[in-house]
């Protein structure tokens, strides 16, 4: 016990997060990823069943089928409600980390509601993140997913107009851009390449988000690194979002045309079958490309994918001109 007057020793590797430690008890090594996930999500984020399944593109049902497994199997081995010693921390770091993520991605990009941006999740994830950093200061992921975070929000004073309404990257006035959040983001980016040995997938993220950070306009961003960073990151975490970003980059960099055919292998493939973006980029494509009947045909179906109510709007906007 502690007496009156004595110094109260501070433990560096105490976890004093209530919402962090409770993450990492979340993501105990027993469950899966896929249920690790769905289970912290929901528990711990407070996502709904709907939004956790736009954010790991799988039906809803599978999301509570998943939580419902999760708490059963953790109940089943007796897992202690307690927070893990350090040793076992590091083992459930990703799971730890790829939950701040997708809670920060529901945040900026609303999958439901009236709201493009959720700032409540979007900061909340901001400020795990920056407590991890202090917890694991020798983690590069960790450094490099609070850069990914700290350049993304950097860019939300200029993402929505003054009615709400989504304002797209190109008509953006990049005066409204977060210069604070630019600086810390492009510090930790440091820090990851300092303490690793190279950029893991958070940290390639974060140099993709700094070339648009650095960039004076859309025209001037230099797309071919941002194409070579998405290769990489597709190398490194493969999945049909990295390879649907990385079509718009080499639109971007040589044409629509060099860029339809990736958009088109991402749907032979049957990925992102409930997904708006798909069909949200092909219609740019196709647009760009002169083909304006095959673009309002996908145009139609981003809308009638779409959950969120201000990007239906954006999407009705570009259909219409197509008229």
């Amino acid at each position: 016990p502690v007496r009156a007057g004595q110094d109260v020793l501070w433990d560096p590797d105490q976890i004093g997060d209530d919402v962090l430690a409770l993450m990492f008890i979340s993501c105990h090594p027993v469950l899966s990823r896929e249920a690790r996930l769905a289970l912290t999500l929901r528990v711990v984020g407070g996502l709904t069943s709907d939004e956790i399944a736009k954010a790991c593109l799988v039906p809803t049902a599978t999301v509570q089928a998943r939580i419902t497994r999760a708490k059963k199997t953790l109940g089943a081995a007796e897992v202690p409600f307690e927070v893990p010693p350090v040793a076992e921390r590091r083992a459930r770091l990703g799971s730890v980390l790829g939950v701040i993520y997708l809670i920060f991605t529901e945040g900026s990009s609303a999958s439901t509601g009236d709201d493009l941006i959720r700032f409540d999740l979007a900061g909340e994830a901001q400020r795990l993140a920056r407590v991890l950093s202090r917890l694991m200061p020798h983690e590069p992921e960790v450094y490099g997913l609070l850069a990914l975070l700290e350049l993304t929000a950097a860019r939300f004073p200029a993402r929505t107009g003054p009615d709400g309404e989504p304002v797209l990257l190109e008509q953006q006035d990049r005066r409204r851009w977060d210069r604070s959040a630019i600086r810390r983001g492009r510090a930790a980016l440091v820090k990851a390449g300092a303490v690793g040995r190279g950029l893991g997938a958070y940290g390639l993220q974060a140099a993709i988000a700094e070339c648009h950070a650095v960039a004076p306009s859309v025209e001037r961003t230099d797309w071919e690194r941002v194409v070579v960073l998405y290769e990489a990151l597709g190398r490194l975490a493969p999945s049909p979002v990295v390879d649907l970003n990385r079509a718009v980059a080499v639109s971007m960099a040589d044409g629509p045309a060099a860029a339809l055919p990736i958009v088109d292998e991402i749907t032979a493939s049957g990925a992102l079958s409930t997904s708006h973006l798909l069909p949200s980029v092909r219609g740019e494509l196709l647009t760009r490309l002169g083909r304006t009947t095959e673009a309002r045909a996908e145009l139609a179906e981003a809308i009638r994918r779409c959950g969120n109510e201000r990007e239906k709007n954006v999407l009705a906007k570009k259909l219409a001109g197509l008229a």
